[in-house]
């Protein structure tokens, strides 16, 4: 068997407000200190009490530097941009946004027929190189996402490769693997991930065994290195979502919605801000 990975640590999410007083289940914040490399940030997202009442979201803020992934699982988010785009991301869909120089976007939530909304923000860092780069958008359509099915196991793929099933979102540099898997009881799975990738899980629904560890929801696991990941369920099923990547192993200088690799990066991105110039046409 190859080297399986083990656990190095286990994040309990924090509740945090951001947006128009969205509250979030936060386990990855960005961080100077770039532990997850090239993941910066992962929000678990729900309104699901009628209490509640009107939903708040995330009126039009900037982004540069960062690739920001959405994961619809009940609801949906209706967004819109600086450059013209506007559409609706549904239950099952994944928005995968490239900011690269410089976006403003928008997103508003709604709740679904259920009455719910729920999914997953996460943040993929841009190397260097690519930081300044032309926005783009890859939107992917619930019926467009593969799903592997063996044994017990349900993979949805959205980007990367399950034995020989390949994930619709493509070119993207740290070569992630993002799957979201449902695990029946008393099965077993295991994945090979590149032994340099950094690698997390993020456990929402029931509990499993990971690397000899038992994780209940709501957990974030990060992993050390290895060759490959074995997950094993017992009396309950599970679901989580499963995270690698090509690590940059470049500085990084966070500020709020932006990641650039220096302070003086952002200095210029606030000031472009600040003279209406940060938009290009």
């Amino acid at each position: 068997m190859t080297n399986l990975r083990t656990i190095s640590q286990i994040i309990e999410p924090q509740y945090v407000i951001e947006g128009a007083g969205v509250l979030l289940r936060r386990s990855i914040t960005p961080h100077k200190s770039n532990l997850f490399d090239p993941f910066l940030l992962f929000d678990h997202f729900a309104f699901n009490d009628p209490i509640e009442g009107p939903i708040r979201g995330f009126p039009m803020h900037p982004h540069r530097g960062i690739e920001t992934v959405t994961y619809m699982l009940e609801g949906s988010t209706h967004h819109r941009d600086s450059l013209g785009n506007e559409g609706v991301i549904s239950k099952g869909d994944v928005q995968w946004m490239t900011s690269g120089r410089g976006i403003l976007h928008e997103e508003m939530p709604r709740r679904g027929p259920s009455g719910k909304i729920y999914g997953f923000q996460l943040w993929v860092n841009l190397p260097k190189r690519l930081k300044m780069t032309e926005p783009r958008y890859q939107e992917v359509n619930a019926e467009s996402i593969p799903t592997y099915e063996k044994d017990g196991v349900s993979i949805r793929v959205v980007a990367g490769k399950v034995n020989k099933v390949l994930g619709p979102v493509t070119e993207i540099a740290a070569s992630p693997l993002y799957i979201d898997i449902q695990i029946a009881p008393d099965q077993e799975f295991i994945q090979p991930i590149p032994s340099e990738h950094t690698l997390i899980a993020y456990v929402f629904e029931g509990e499993a065994v990971f690397s000899g560890q038992t994780i209940e929801a709501v957990r974030m696991v990060k992993f050390d290195d290895g060759e490959s990941i074995r997950v094993k369920t017992e009396n309950s099923p599970v679901r989580f979502m499963l995270m690698s990547g090509a690590p940059f192993k470049e500085p990084v200088a966070p500020y709020g919605p932006f990641v650039m690799n220096t302070m003086d990066e952002i200095q210029q991105t606030l000031i472009e801000l600040r003279n209406g110039t940060f938009i290009k046409s």
